[in-house]
């Protein structure tokens, strides 16, 4: 699974691993700011893209309103785009904003959609 994330401040891949996500069965790719945020996105082509609010230079919100503009005009949309602020507020809005989900960070590792570790 080809993950692509937005965010300046935690390290994604240390939170899904201690959450029990087995990282060897994801492409998990992590830009700690959002320039040239369409271009990563294109290139990579995501199935799961994720956004935190907060985030230089484009917010969160700011990234996933381009990116539904350029889906209307022919672009790639990830399967699912995940809004992941530590803000409720942020998060809510995301998701009013065509955010597939919306969950804290501190959460992220219970989402369904990740491989687990086998015990």
């Amino acid at each position: 699974m080809r993950v692509l994330v937005f965010e300046d401040s935690f390290d994604i891949e240390a939170l899904l691993t201690s959450g029990g996500v087995d990282i060897a069965k994801l492409d998990l790719r992590q830009f700690r700011d959002s320039s040239d945020y369409l271009t990563r996105i294109a290139e990579f082509e995501p199935e799961v893209l994720m956004l935190d609010h907060f985030m230089p230079p484009f917010t969160g919100l700011q990234v996933l309103q381009s990116l539904i503009q350029a889906v209307a005009k022919g672009a790639k949309r990830p399967e699912k785009i995940i809004a992941i602020s530590s803000a409720s507020m942020a998060n809510e809005r995301m998701r009013q904003c065509g955010a597939d989900l919306a969950i804290r960070k501190d959460n992220l590792a219970t989402l369904e959609i990740w491989p687990r570790i086998s015990t």
